[in-house]
C-alpha cells in the first residue's frame, strides 16, 4: 500500500473516531441549549436562519435548513402555532409565501444565539489562535466537501466541461 493510501486510512480512520464523539458532544450541548424552552433542535435551527435571514420564502428557508418544502412547511406550522414566525404573501407575487420572525420567535432566537455565543467564546479561550485559525479553515473546507456532494448531478452535455470529441 503506497503511502497515500495509508495516509487517507489513517484520516479515514480518526475521522471514524473523532465525529461520533464530537456529534454526541454537541447534540448534549444543544440538548442543554434547549431545555425549558419547549422546542425541537430542527425548529430552532429555522428560527435562526430567519435571525440571520429575515423574511425568506419557503423555498429558500426549506434549502437553508436542508428539508424538503413539505416537512419545512410541517415545521413551520408548528412554529407558527407557537407563536414564533409568522407567514405572509408575498408583495409582488401572491403565489409566494414568505416567513419571518414574531417578536416572540427574535426574542428566543437572540436568547439560543448568545447561548451558542457563550459557549463558542469559551471554546475560542481554550484554543491556541493557530488552532482556531486552523479548525476555522478545516470545517470550511468540510462543508465545501459535503456541499458539493450535495448538488445535484447536471444533466449530461450541460456540466460544462467538453465531451468526448
Amino acid at each position: 500500500m503506497s503511502s497515500g493510501y495509508q495516509e487517507i486510512d489513517n484520516f479515514t480512520s480518526a475521522i471514524q473516531v473523532i465525529f461520533p464523539k464530537l456529534m454526541r458532544s454537541l447534540n448534549a450541548e444543544e440538548n442543554r441549549e434547549l431545555t425549558g424552552l419547549g422546542i425541537t433542535p430542527s425548529q430552532i435551527n429555522a428560527l435562526l436562519v430567519l435571525y440571520f435571514h429575515d423574511s425568506l420564502t419557503m423555498g429558500k428557508l426549506s434549502s437553508e435548513i436542508y428539508l424538503a418544502e413539505s416537512a419545512a412547511t410541517r415545521l413551520v406550522n408548528r412554529l407558527v402555532n407557537l407563536n414564533l414566525v409568522k407567514r405572509r404573501g408575498d408583495d409582488k407575487d401572491r403565489r409566494v409565501v414568505r416567513v419571518s420572525l414574531t417578536a416572540y420567535g427574535r426574542q428566543l432566537s437572540q436568547l439560543v444565539f448568545d447561548r451558542r455565543s457563550f459557549r463558542f467564546n469559551n471554546l475560542a479561550q481554550r484554543l491556541e489562535p493557530r488552532e482556531r485559525e486552523n479548525l476555522i479553515i478545516s470545517l470550511q473546507a468540510v462543508m465545501r466537501v459535503f456541499e458539493e456532494h450535495e448538488k445535484p448531478a447536471s444533466p449530461k452535455g450541460n456540466d460544462n466541461h467538453p465531451g468526448p470529441e
